[in-house]
């Protein structure tokens, strides 16, 4: 019985992933750093981006896992989704209130959305890797299971 081959990421689309995800997270830090305003302002939207960035996360794997066929309970779904959408919609809320150059809310809002997708594909990434992994132990295991090396 021969497993379908899963087609492995070419070493360019890992390096432009990792790029893209290093340079959104960095112009967020950049970002943040410099955001001008009170403290408060600056730990809310540190906690925000975070935040996203992590359930951007939990969000990437609860949609894989569940691809095929449900195995999360309703309740995880609703956790995983209301999760990332509190996150997105206080950061944006939190983003729209403060008073700062519109310019600058322009650069913190694109790049929080630049780290957001990066996040996903990286996500996606990192988990095609895994399961190519799985896949090529299966096919060790059962090519020495069978008496042959392939």
């Amino acid at each position: 019985m021969n497993s379908p081959a899963i087609r492995k990421d070419t070493k360019a689309w890992k390096a432009q992933v990792w790029i893209s995800f290093v340079a959104a997270a960095g112009l967020c830090g950049i970002g943040l750093a410099y955001l001008p305003g009170r403290d408060v302002d600056r730990a809310f939207m540190v906690m925000g981006y975070v935040f996203c960035m992590c359930t951007a996360f939990a969000l990437s794997k609860y949609v894989r896992d569940n691809e095929g066929r449900r195995i999360d309970t309703p309740m995880w779904g609703l956790v995983v989704w209301g999760g990332f959408g509190l996150a997105m919609l206080l950061t944006a809320w939190g983003l729209g209130e403060m008073a700062i150059n519109p310019t600058y809310k322009a650069f913190m809002g694109v790049s929080w959305l630049f780290l957001i997708s990066s996040v996903f594909t990286l996500a996606k990434t990192l988990r095609d890797a895994h399961e190519a992994l799985i896949a090529d132990a299966r096919r060790e295991g059962m090519a020495m299971r069978n008496g042959r090396d392939e």
